[in-house]
């Protein structure tokens, strides 16, 4: 459950959410993604109330999610994964400048774009839900656990690449349990402890702050 929740996302920013599992990290995206009721108080999106909109409908103002877990179609293959995220859209070739420019991000699903995406490893696959997501031009891209399961040498990789998207002006909030590593690299992060918010501001300023080591990084 989450309580007096304020958040305030910047355009073309890295924006990281962190704390340690059950603090309501992913309760919070569900909600923004509009899975998940609002008890009380306002959602807004680009100075337009979103609050009791469909999850279609918010997906449809571009706040796109990549879940936690992937959620891909195992038996489709990478590029057909790709082609479901733009499954709204009409503009074919846009679909396929989009299509170069993602296989641009991930190489290596440029190679795989013919493999059934349940065959690729865990980090291929996170960079497919990735690369999936943006096929739907989100202007906000909210990405859940990135690096859950995954070998640190690809969660650095896909970290440079959320960097690079965050650069062609996509805001990203970034839900994360490693404290370290969002920190790292957002903007701005806030610290969510049992549904609250307990600490925020620039992310060099939290990853330097002695009670959040003490509390997180075990220093």
């Amino acid at each position: 459950m989450l309580h007096s929740i304020s958040l305030d996302v910047r355009q073309a920013e890295f924006l990281a959410l962190v704390g340690s599992n059950g603090a309501g990290k992913t309760t919070l995206l569900r909600t923004l993604s509009g899975l998940l009721p609002i008890g009380s108080g306002t959602l807004e999106w680009e100075g337009r109330a979103i609050g009791g909109l469909t999850p279609d409908a918010i997906f449809r103002q571009g706040i796109v999610q990549v879940p936690e877990g992937r959620q891909l179609f195992p038996r489709m293959s990478v590029r057909d994964n790709l082609l479901m995220g733009a499954y709204r859209r009409d503009d074919q070739a846009g679909v396929r400048a989009d299509l170069d420019r993602v296989y641009g991000l991930f190489p290596r699903l440029a190679e795989r774009r013919r493999q059934l995406a349940g065959s690729m490893s865990g980090g291929e696959q996170q960079m497919c839900a990735m690369a999936r997501a943006l096929m739907a031009r989100p202007r906000l891209l909210l990405v859940d656990e990135m690096s859950l399961g995954l070998a640190p040498i690809i969660v650095d990789q896909l970290m440079e690449t959320l960097t690079a998207i965050r650069d062609q002006g996509v805001t990203i909030l970034l839900v994360e349990q490693d404290i370290h590593l969002a920190l790292a690299a957002a903007d701005r992060a806030y610290v969510l402890e049992t549904g609250r918010i307990v600490r925020e501001g620039p992310a060099r300023d939290l990853i330097a702050d002695p009670e959040l080591k003490r509390a997180y990084l075990g220093v």
